[in-house]
């Protein structure tokens, strides 16, 4: 996965039907765990652009989205939010998501 900034999660999000950006912080222990789990699932879907951030430097987008904790998965279907997951529950769980 690729840091994004929130500008290239704007035109991700905006040029292609199925897009996702994943916000962690740096020292949350269930981020790392959801972060190997999307390097898994991203190895295997290969046509969803799949961005990160550290969500401590993106906090307007944090607001105008209402994250409400990390880790969380934004997940985009033709420019819009489709879904804010929060319990990563496993890699079938996520390559489902983004397989729909």
């Amino acid at each position: 996965m690729e840091e994004w900034n929130r500008e290239q999660w704007e035109q991700n999000k905006e040029q292609n039907e199925l897009t996702a950006f994943y916000l962690y912080t740096p020292m949350c222990g269930t981020c790392a765990v959801a972060s190997k789990m999307l390097e898994v699932v991203e190895n295997v879907v290969l046509d969803v652009p799949i961005g990160k951030a550290n969500i401590n430097y993106i906090e307007e987008l944090a607001m105008d989205y209402k994250i409400e904790s990390v880790p969380c998965l934004l997940v985009s279907r033709n420019g819009e939010i489709q879904e804010k997951i929060y319990a990563f529950q496993s890699v079938q769980n996520i390559y489902e998501k983004l397989k729909k």
